[in-house]
């Protein structure tokens, strides 16, 4: 089904036969432009095989919500990876607190796109390095 799907999502648990699943030769059986979501583990995924399908234009994009190792150091090659993107992590949380995450991403993105300043509270990562609120939350050694 991998060759057919513009966009395919990765829903599996991570175990030996899923670790790196998403590898060099499975992303080069996609749709060249496809995107690649990743909600389940980082290691499904492999994560040079992701960046190489990146800069190589095989995936147009990724997207993903969590990072191995985490938290990532600054030298993780997806800060920097064209077309990627990490949303929050949030299963199992409230159906409020499910709601605070859409307003805030809302505003993030309407702030992105309108040319105006992200809240200093919702930045995590600028410039490449941890940011404001996220430099407090995460270490910088890895």
């Amino acid at each position: 089904m991998v060759p057919h799907c513009d966009v395919v999502t990765i829903n599996a648990p991570l175990h030996p036969e899923t670790e790196g699943l998403f590898g060099d030769d499975l992303i080069a059986t996609m749709k060249r432009g496809a995107y690649l979501l990743n909600t389940a583990r980082a290691r499904v995924a492999d994560r040079g095989a992701v960046v190489r399908a990146l800069e190589s234009g095989r995936l147009a994009g990724y997207a993903g919500d969590v990072w191995f190792p985490q938290p990532a150091p600054a030298d993780h090659p997806w800060r920097t990876t064209p077309n990627h993107a990490m949303t929050p992590h949030i299963s199992g949380s409230s159906l409020s607190a499910q709601a605070r995450y859409a307003a805030g991403t809302r505003e993030v993105l309407e702030s992105f796109f309108g040319g105006e300043a992200i809240r200093d509270e919702y930045l995590i990562v600028d410039g490449g390095r941890l940011a404001r609120t996220g430099a407090h939350s995460c270490s910088t050694h890895g």
